[in-house]
């Protein structure tokens, strides 16, 4: 007697591209991106004059606000030498982000080191 084995079902995911909004330049794939696991959001940001009254309301699990990814040859301050600076368009040269590469904190409260950011706001995500 034969036994069949079963069908194994591959997902696909949809690949994502993000683009620059201003002139739509493709400037990193899901590929790239380099994935951490969310912080407690703004319970972890230090802060003078945060009391742990104004913590309490604070979402525990928000949202990130940005793309981290790994380094690339459009990166040009980055490609230089430079520790730290910001990430522009290669094509229209609009402000997409920061880097450094001692990490910085990402807006759910996650250390990221190095850290390569682009932000959300900045990008258009589109699935191929």
């Amino acid at each position: 007697m034969e036994v069949d084995e079963p069908q194994l079902e591959v997902e696909q995911k949809a690949s994502i591209l993000h683009r620059c909004k201003k002139c739509r330049r493709i400037v990193a794939s899901q590929k790239n991106e380099v994935s951490h696991i969310p912080g407690e959001g703004e319970k972890c940001f230090k802060g003078k004059n945060r009391s742990a009254r104004d913590l309490t309301n604070v979402e525990s699990k928000p949202g990130c606000s940005s793309v981290f990814v790994e380094p690339m040859q459009w990166m040009e301050a980055v490609q230089e030498g430079a520790i730290e600076g910001k990430l522009t368009c290669k094509g229209c040269n609009a402000r997409l982000g920061y880097f450094n590469w001692a990490g910085m904190q990402c807006s759910c409260g996650t250390w990221v080191n190095p850290a390569f950011q682009l932000h959300k706001s900045r990008l258009d995500a589109c699935t191929v």
